[in-house]
């Protein structure tokens, strides 16, 4: 015989499917900080220019 009544969403399993889903975010946006703050150690020093704006004549 069929259940009758209302049906109720799997909320443990929409709250693990959730939770998943943010640590491998979380993991994913960390590697990329990881990443590119090796990129930038490894990056050679780069000269630094001093850049002093145009004179103009209320100077």
């Amino acid at each position: 015989m069929p259940r009758k009544g209302i049906i109720m969403p799997d909320y443990a399993k929409m709250y693990y499917r959730l939770f998943n889903a943010q640590t491998d975010a979380i993991s994913l946006l960390q590697k990329a900080q990881q990443d590119t703050e090796e990129m930038h150690i490894s990056a050679p020093d780069s000269e630094i220019h001093l850049l002093t704006p145009p004179q103009t004549k209320d100077d």
